[in-house]
């Protein structure tokens, strides 16, 4: 007798886990939980995964491999290579839509960091988006979006606001995390544009917006 057919693949599954996680912390979160976000039976998600800490893993370890695809995706759309690289960074403010999402997400932190799973793959996301900026760097200088510059000291001062931005914003809690983000990483970036191009930059994501 052949196996009766997923109706769900186990990336459904991590995705409805990603956004339980964005709605609760690690006190609250159960299988259940996940299970009726994806509309599956929990026994299903034991199944697959075995355990809430292996769902976990498998959830951070999704997450370290997702930054190469995301930027494939921009890069598809946007034709402008510092654009690109502004959005990418500005992705960052999807993890915190609102200040309870981002307790939430602080919250997950300590999981991840006291686990050493997690811990791992949360460097290798760490390292492969340090690798993936500075490469739209050094894409937007042989544009001519930029001046010369060393790419690898600009991504990692761009992560670096980012991330210390998202604590900033969500304590003092003005505009939204995108708007609070996008202040800081436009002083940043000012130093080395060309004025040529850097106008057509920022533009794009939102003219490509209106076309959908």
């Amino acid at each position: 007798m052949s196996p009766r057919p997923r109706t769900i693949d186990d990336g459904e599954i991590l995705m409805a886990c990603s956004r339980v996680m964005q709605r609760v912390g690690p006190a609250r979160f159960t299988l259940a939980l996940v299970a009726d976000e994806a509309g599956v039976s929990a026994a299903t998600v034991v199944q697959r995964f075995g355990s809430k800490l292996r769902l976990l893993r498998a959830m951070s370890a999704a997450s370290a491999q997702s930054t190469t695809q995301l930027v494939s995706g921009l890069r598809g759309t946007l034709t402008s290579p510092l654009a690109a690289a502004r959005e990418f960074v500005l992705c960052v403010a999807d993890m915190a839509s609102t200040p309870g999402e981002m307790a939430h997400h602080l919250s997950w932190l300590q999981l991840d960091l006291s686990d050493a799973v997690m811990r791992r793959n949360l460097a290798l996301m760490q390292r492969e988006q340090h690798q993936q900026l500075a490469r739209l760097l050094r894409e937007a200088t042989d544009a001519g979006e930029l001046a010369p510059h060393d790419p690898e000291a600009l991504a990692r001062a761009l992560q670096a606001s980012a991330t210390g931005g998202l604590f900033a914003w969500v304590t003092a809690r003005e505009g939204t995390a995108r708007t609070w983000l996008a202040r800081d990483l436009e002083v940043i970036l000012a130093p080395y544009l060309q004025k040529t191009n850097a106008a057509a930059a920022r533009k794009e994501p939102r003219r490509r917006q209106r076309k959908r």
